[in-house]
C-alpha cells in the first residue's frame, strides 16, 4: 500500500466557470482563467489559461476562443477534459515525474448540478487517470474553507458568487439543509455592463473590456464610502463605427447591475424563507458569509445587510475559499466523509 501511495498524487480542483484553481500539497499550484485558444483547421489546442485570455475578442477566423464550462457545469467535454490535463500536467511535482502518476482528486461541483453533469465531471476526471474521485458541494467547501466548523449543530449561511452561479446554502450538521443555486453571476454581470454600454453609449466593447470595468469600479450601490475614480473605455462607436473614447462612473454601473443584484437578493429571501426557524435563530446570531469572485463587488455586503437585516461578512480572499475547503476536505478525506460523494 505504501508504494502505492508514493505513486499516487492527492490534487483537489476548483472546476470553476471564469478560473480554475488547483491546490497540491496544501499550495494553489493552479490558479489560471477556465479558457481554451482552438485551431479551426486542425482542432488543436493553441493555448490554454492566460495565454488564450489574451486571445479573446482578437483572434481571426481560423482561431477560436472556447470557455469549456457555462453556469458551473461542463459544457466542452472534449475541451475541459484537455484543459484540466494541460494544468494537471503542469503542476511542478507532476512534471518532474517520468510516468503519469495515478491521481486521487477532489473536486466541487455546484449544489444544482444535475447527475448528467455530475457524470461529466467525473468522467473528465476518470481521463485524467483518477483512481479515486471525489466531488464535494461549492457552498459547503466554501464554508470549510471560510472556516467554519460545519459539523456543529449549527446553522451558518454561505453565498458563494462565481462565474456562472451564485450558491446559496444553510448548512448544518455537515449537511445542506435548504439551498438554491441560480444562474445570476460574474458572467452575467459583465453581459450587463456590455449591454448598458450599448443601449446607453452606443458602445460596443468586448468581453475583456467590460469584465476590467466590473472589476475597476463595479458598484452593487450607487453611493459608495470611498469611491473609485471614473474610467475611460475605449470600444466601437454604434452609430458611425469609429473608435470612440467615453468616461462612466461606477453610478452608471450600478444602474447596470441592478436588475441581477435584485435576483440574487430575492433568491438569499427566498433560502431564508424556507430555513426551519431553530437554525434562522442560529443565522440571526451568526450572520451571512460571503465567498467567490463576485462578492468582490463594491457595497455588495452593505446591499445584502439592508435587505435581510443581518450582519454580512466577506471572507478573506474570497476568490480562494471553495478551493481552500477541497483542498482541506482532501487532506482529511475520513473526517468529511459525510461531505465527500464519492
Amino acid at each position: 500500500m505504501g508504494f502505492f501511495d508514493f505513486m499516487t498524487e492527492e490534487i483537489a480542483i476548483d472546476l470553476g466557470t471564469a478560473n480554475t484553481l488547483i491546490i497540491h500539497k496544501g499550495k494553489v499550484v493552479v490558479d489560471s482563467p477556465s479558457i481554451v485558444a482552438m485551431d479551426r483547421v486542425t482542432k488543436k489546442i493553441i493555448a490554454i489559461g492566460h495565454q488564450a485570455s489574451l486571445m479573446q475578442g482578437k483572434t481571426h477566423e481560423n482561431i477560436k476562443t472556447i470557455r469549456p464550462l457555462k453556469d458551473g457545469v461542463i459544457a466542452d467535454f472534449e475541451a475541459s477534459e484537455h484543459m484540466i490535463r494541460e494544468f494537471i500536467k503542469n503542476i511542478p511535482t507532476i512534471k518532474k515525474r517520468f510516468f503519469r502518476p495515478s491521481l486521487r482528486m477532489v473536486i466541487c461541483i455546484p449544489s444544482g448540478i444535475t447527475e448528467v453533469e455530475k457524470r461529466a465531471v467525473r468522467d473528465s476526471a476518470e481521463q485524467m487517470n483518477a483512481k479515486e474521485i471525489y466531488l464535494i458541494y461549492e457552498p459547503m467547501a466554501a464554508a470549510i474553507g471560510i472556516g467554519i466548523d460545519i459539523m456543529q449543530p449549527k446553522g451558518n449561511m454561505i453565498i458563494d458568487i462565481g462565474g456562472g452561479t451564485t450558491e446559496i446554502a444553510v448548512i448544518a450538521l455537515s449537511g445542506i439543509v435548504c439551498d438554491k443555486s441560480i444562474k445570476v453571476a460574474g458572467d452575467v454581470f459583465t453581459n450587463d455592463i456590455s449591454m448598458y454600454m450599448r443601449t446607453q453609449h452606443n458602445l460596443y466593447v468586448g468581453e475583456t473590456t467590460a469584465e476590467k470595468i466590473k472589476v475597476q469600479i463595479g458598484s452593487a450601490n450607487e453611493e459608495l464610502d470611498n469611491p473609485p475614480d471614473d474610467l475611460l473605455i475605449q470600444g466601437r462607436d454604434l452609430l458611425s463605427g469609429k473608435p470612440k473614447q467615453i468616461e462612466i462612473s461606477y453610478h452608471e454601473i450600478a444602474k447596470a447591475l441592478e436588475k441581477s443584484i435584485v435576483r440574487i437578493e430575492d433568491a438569499v429571501m427566498e433560502t431564508l424563507s424556507q430555513t426551519p426557524p431553530e437554525l434562522a435563530a442560529d443565522i440571526y446570531n451568526t450572520g451571512i458569509y460571503l465567498a467567490g469572485g463576485g462578492s468582490m463587488l463594491r457595497g455588495l455586503d452593505k446591499r445584502l445587510s439592508r435587505k435581510t437585516d443581518l450582519p454580512v461578512y466577506v471572507a478573506e480572499d474570497p476568490l480562494r475559499a471553495v478551493v481552500r475547503g477541497t483542498g482541506i476536505a482532501l487532506k482529511d478525506i475520513e473526517k468529511y466523509k459525510s461531505v465527500l460523494m464519492q
